[in-house]
């Protein structure tokens, strides 16, 4: 059963760029909700606006207008710090780029971003540990990243955003710099991740990938145009 309490809010999320004196409407008048639990796919072509609200939504930007809010609290309320703080403690990212540390090992990397939340070196350690099993990339830790493959970077990717134990994860386009063969290990990995519990939100423009949610968001030229609700598996 949904809580009452969606875990984001969104109204009337409208966002424009100004360039050379010339507006770029990238979203408007976008309306969306995700409750705890659920698994929502964003998809659309290229340019959509898929990247930037997703963006939005991780407070890696600001809307131009409307409201969001996160655990029903104003997301516009938030000065920079407190931002930072909610996005490291709430989000946990998952870039198509895999964006590690090149002169960090595995495990550091997924340490690094609880260096942040004044946690113990025993906690960190428990964390980091608990996240690199169950990507499966225990015997990886003291290995850096020019060592692995795409599909095992990725798979190092999800770990750091899990080590957070975050409300929601968002991935963007985890699967575009991977082969079908990695591309499907990771999104096998997603949906056992979204089976334990996880709140997850897919920016794909994959319709094989976008499928495996159980709502798809169909964006286009900045607007939703579109919502299906996956069949019950």
């Amino acid at each position: 059963m949904q809580a009452t309490l969606p875990l984001i809010q969104m109204e009337n999320i409208e966002k424009v760029f100004l360039t050379d004196e010339v507006e770029t409407h990238a979203l408007s008048g976008v309306k969306l909700e995700i409750h705890h639990g659920d698994y929502v796919s964003i998809s659309g072509p290229s340019g959509c606006g898929k990247s930037t609200l997703l963006s939005i939504l991780g407070l890696l930007d600001s809307p131009t207008s409307g409201s969001y809010e996160l655990r029903g609290e104003p997301v516009a309320d938030l000065d920079y710090a407190k931002r930072a703080r909610v996005r490291n403690r709430e989000i946990g990212f998952i870039f198509q780029s895999f964006n590690l540390i090149g002169d960090l090992t595995v495990w550091e990397n997924v340490e690094l971003p609880l260096t942040y939340r004044g946690l113990t070196a025993a906690e960190r350690r428990e964390r980091v540990d608990e996240a690199l099993a169950k990507v499966g990339m225990t015997a990886r830790a003291r290995h850096y990243p020019a060592q692995l493959s795409g599909g095992q970077q990725q798979r190092v990717a999800v770990a750091r955003a899990l080590g957070g134990r975050p409300s929601i994860l968002l991935a963007d386009e985890p699967t575009g710099n991977l082969d079908s063969k990695n591309g499907e290990a990771v999104m096998a990995l997603l949906r056992e991740l979204h089976a334990e519990g996880a709140t997850i939100c897919l920016v794909t423009h994959d319709e094989r990938y976008a499928h495996d949610a159980q709502r798809t968001i169909r964006l286009f030229d900045g607007k939703i145009v579109g919502e299906e609700v996956a069949a019950t598996r």
